[in-house]
């Protein structure tokens, strides 16, 4: 009997015959392969984004292996302990092998749906799984429609299940599993086998993280040296950026009087008395009569500046757009701070450079922040925030809520508003109608009004009502940026027939681009979207080229309306003085950007910093600044992250009294 119970695993091999770990072990093999394969699908959707040599081509598959491995034994660990725990008569009972096949079978499945879903994400964003594909698992209802909505998923359900029935066979006929089951073994041998195994994710876990896949300047090679499942779990686990550990550093006091300063050195600003040396809140003061003009600001989803042919777009996709620019103050030289539609409303509504990890859309402690909503409120306007989705996406509601707005979303519209909806909300031409509604009650009850609008019509998968666009739905990009023109054309072509129209001014913008997929860590050009600021009685008609942020739109509004205000916004009147530092913010979770003139300052976790010179269009940016520019654009670009955060953590971002 003695004879008869040496250790298998010795004596076999981990693949042999007899060996209980088999199994696991052409599983990770499995993991591997399939991961690799989604790295070349992936690589060559990104073929013409790459730049190949095969030094570059070696440090991709190297990282790539690296975090295979590492993945795939992070994803076994409940398998070892299972193999580790569980005794022979237990391991070779029939139920016990059905259920072992099963979870088996569950699992390649699974490894088969990821690769989809990293298709699917990398369509949609250009990498691979990151912070926001861990939002989105929290708003399963809207992410899971969309892809409904967007791909043949039983098609592709189907398909996969195929495959994982063809390779789990050919898994059955190597013969990894079935001498498992009869293998005699003791829970010493296996508890040593299994934690050698176990060894490897524990080590990794403190001495390995995302910083190996840097291995180009050029972003989609780090893309791919990732591992997609990896990606997620890191991104889940470090779902906070907290700026102190990870990011350059200045004395607190002297980053924020460095703000100050530049801040205060524009016509018409003074500095207030405050209690904190940290606080950059200052008087904006303007001479003569206000004007109380009613606002209302279009933000339209995904709206790449490259859409219009104002831009160099020859599809003909913006009539409406392309005319009303002609008519308005328009802006051509205005860049986004994110990629996400937290970041947009977080720009406009807060004035604020995008601090890493989550906006303030969705962090904590976002209540009565100095905000648009309450500026208008204090005079006496109808403030609503007006969407035609469901506003507890991305924490919307509660949002705008809480800083001086009154929420009208999708659950507000009747039946009878309602021509069309997606699992994103109502078509843009139904949502407009409601904001002409809202105006004519405001305007009916003698109060001027400001409202934020939030289009979804530019969103996958791109479906609105037959017969407004010669682009049948779904109609893909596209259709989606056509439509939503055409809607708003509509939208104006009505509001004209409006006793409030002279005295409005239609703040025209875009949440973000399309895509932030480029080359280099931050594109500039893929952050790039149009303004119109059009009132035809009141605003002048013409182009406005310096370099402006989307944190200056809603402080430059306020100057045309010749507003003083106390003020505790990053941003500032553009039109306020030939002479103004111009500066743009643009970012992801993790990358803070600022730009100045023709030059790029990239921060970075891990405490590090880039430099790049860029000229308009895709693929423009270039490493390098001069020296002495690096150093002032340095300073000037950490003073202003870092105090924005430190503004937050301290409370002393809150609306002023």
């Amino acid at each position: 009997m003695s004879a008869a119970r040496t250790d298998p695993v010795s004596s076999s091999g981990a693949f042999g015959s007899g060996s209980r770990f088999g199994g696991l072990y052409g599983f990770i093999a499995l993991f591997v392969l399939i991961s690799l394969l989604i790295r070349l699908v992936l690589g060559v959707k990104a073929f013409d984004t790459l730049e190949f040599s095969a030094a570059g081509l070696a440090l991709i598959l190297a990282s790539g292996l690296l975090y295979d491995l590492l993945a795939a034994f992070y994803f076994t660990i409940p398998f070892t302990l299972y193999l580790i725990a569980l005794p022979d008569r237990i391991f070779g009972h029939r139920l016990q092998r059905i259920g072992y096949c099963a979870v088996y079978f569950a699992a390649l499945y699974v490894l088969l749906f990821n690769g989809v879903a990293e298709w699917i994400f990398w369509d949609e964003f250009g990498v691979r799984f990151n912070f926001i594909a861990v939002d989105y698992l929290v708003y399963t209802h809207e992410v899971i429609g969309n892809i409904r909505q967007s791909y043949p998923v039983p098609m592709l359900l189907t398909a996969i299940l195929g495959v994982t029935a063809l390779i789990a066979w050919g898994v059955w006929r190597t013969g990894w599993i079935r001498p498992g089951f009869a293998a005699i073994t003791t829970f010493r041998q296996r508890a040593r086998h299994g934690g050698v195994v176990l060894l490897v994710p524990l080590c990794a876990f403190f001495l390995v993280d995302q910083s190996l896949s840097e291995v180009s300047r050029n972003r989609f090679h780090n893309e791919l040296a990732k591992n997609g499942i990896y990606a997620l779990f890191s991104a889940f686990i470090h779902n906070k950026l907290d700026y102190e550990t990870f990011y350059l550093l200045r004395d607190e006091q002297q980053a924020a009087s460095r703000v100050r300063t530049l801040l205060l050195n524009q016509p018409g600003v003074t500095s207030l008395p405050v209690q904190d040396p940290l606080d950059i809140a200052r008087q904006i003061t303007h001479p003569g009569p206000e004007k109380r003009l009613n606002v209302i600001q279009l933000t339209i989803e995904s709206m790449s500046a490259e859409f219009m042919a104002l831009f160099g777009n020859t599809e003909g996709l913006t009539p409406n757009l392309d005319r009303i620019a002609k008519e308005s103050l328009t802006f051509t030289n205005l860049y986004a701070t994110g990629n996400r539609t937290d970041r947009g409303m977080e720009s406009l509504v807060l004035s604020v450079p995008p601090t890493p990890g989550r906006s303030k859309v969705k962090r904590p402690d976002n209540e009565e922040l100095f905000s648009s909503g309450f500026l208008f409120r204090q005079r006496g306007y109808d403030t609503r925030f007006i969407y035609g989705g469901y506003g507890y996406f991305d924490n919307m509601n509660y949002f705008f809520g809480h800083n001086g707005f009154e929420v009208v979303d999708r659950t507000q519209l009747a039946p009878h508003e309602i021509t069309h909806e997606n699992i994103w909300g109502v078509a843009d031409e139904d949502l407009f109608r409601r904001t002409l509604v809202e105006a004519d009650r405001a305007h009916g009850a003698g109060k001027p009004f400001y409202y934020f609008v939030m289009t979804t019509s530019n969103h996958r998968p791109f479906t609105y009502p037959a017969g407004r666009i010669d682009i049948p739905a779904p109609g893909g990009r596209e259709g989606g940026v056509k439509y939503t023109d055409w809607a708003i054309g509509e939208f104006l072509a009505q509001a004209k027939k409006q006793p409030w129209f002279d005295d409005t001014i239609f703040v025209i913008t875009a949440d973000h681009c399309a895509s932030s997929a480029g080359k280099t860590e931050l594109p500039v050009h893929r952050y790039h979207i149009p303004l119109m600021i059009y009132s035809p009685r009141h605003i002048a008609a013409r182009f406005e080229s310096g370099l402006t942020s989307q944190i200056d739109i809603t402080p430059t509004v306020l100057g045309l309306l010749g507003w003083s205000y106390p003020s505790r916004f990053f941003g500032q009147d553009v039109l306020r003085g030939e002479s103004l530092a111009r500066r743009a913010f643009i970012g992801t979770y993790q990358k803070l950007g600022m730009i100045v003139e023709d030059r790029l300052t990239v921060l970075s976790p891990q405490q590090k910093a880039s430099f790049y010179r860029f000229a308009r269009g895709p693929g423009q940016e270039r490493q390098e600044v001069n020296p002495r520019e690096e150093k002032e654009d340095l300073e000037e670009t950490i003073a202003f992250y870092q105090t924005a955060n430190t503004l937050y953590k301290k409370g002393l971002d809150k609306r002023l009294p």
